[in-house]
């Protein structure tokens, strides 16, 4: 895996809706002494705090949420439930606290479990909160363009789990690929067809 292929920050420096759209259907790498392994990433979610109730720099610049306010382009690594960890790439300009959830990946290289749900997703391409904070753009985690595949359909919708921060619960911040069976929660088949679908 050349590193020449890893995104460049310029990528994670623009608007976050913008960057949650984009990563899907990109390649999500780890290389460590375990092994190389590589998921297609299909579902997303954009948080834009401090504003946003539902991101975790709604409390303000924490010990935690500390990454989320420095460069874009870095990890933000969170462990929830005392079991899980999430992976989420920081974005927009340095000190607006922005992030995106990685919340599901499609097996490409190396992945022997299921990566349908963030907690999974981390799981399976063996990141944990000692990759909080690495530059995506200079460590063994990035982000990379897959090979020519059609365009990604793209279905949006609320994000899930997150009816405690009133109307911010209802933004359509999450973004899936229509056709992946690896999303995390995906749509029956009517709202399949009543999802909004954009071409990226």
């Amino acid at each position: 895996m050349a590193a020449c292929r890893k995104l460049a920050r310029d990528f994670y420096m623009q608007d976050t809706l913008t960057v949650a759209r984009e990563l899907l259907g990109m390649h999500l790498v780890h290389g460590s002494g375990r092994g190389v392994r590589i998921g297609r990433i299909v579902e997303t979610e954009a948080y834009q705090g401090p504003e946003d109730r539902a991101a975790h720099s709604s409390r303000g610049r924490t010990a935690r949420t500390e990454v989320m306010f420095g460069p874009a382009g870095h990890a933000y690594v969170y462990f929830i439930y005392g079991f899980w960890h999430c992976l989420n790439v920081v974005t927009a300009a340095e000190g607006v606290p922005h992030a995106v959830l990685l919340r599901a990946a499609e097996p490409v290289t190396g992945i022997l479990q299921r990566a349908c749900g963030p907690g999974l997703l981390c799981r399976a391409m063996d990141i944990d909160r000692r990759l909080n904070g690495a530059d995506l753009c200079e460590s063994a985690l990035w982000i990379e363009r897959g090979p020519p595949a059609p365009p990604v359909r793209i279905g949006q919708s609320p994000r899930i789990g997150v009816d405690y921060a009133g109307p911010w619960a209802r933004r359509p911040w999450r973004f899936f690929d229509l056709d992946s069976p690896h999303v995390s929660k995906a749509p029956s088949r009517g709202k399949r067809r009543a999802a909004r679908s954009t071409r990226a």
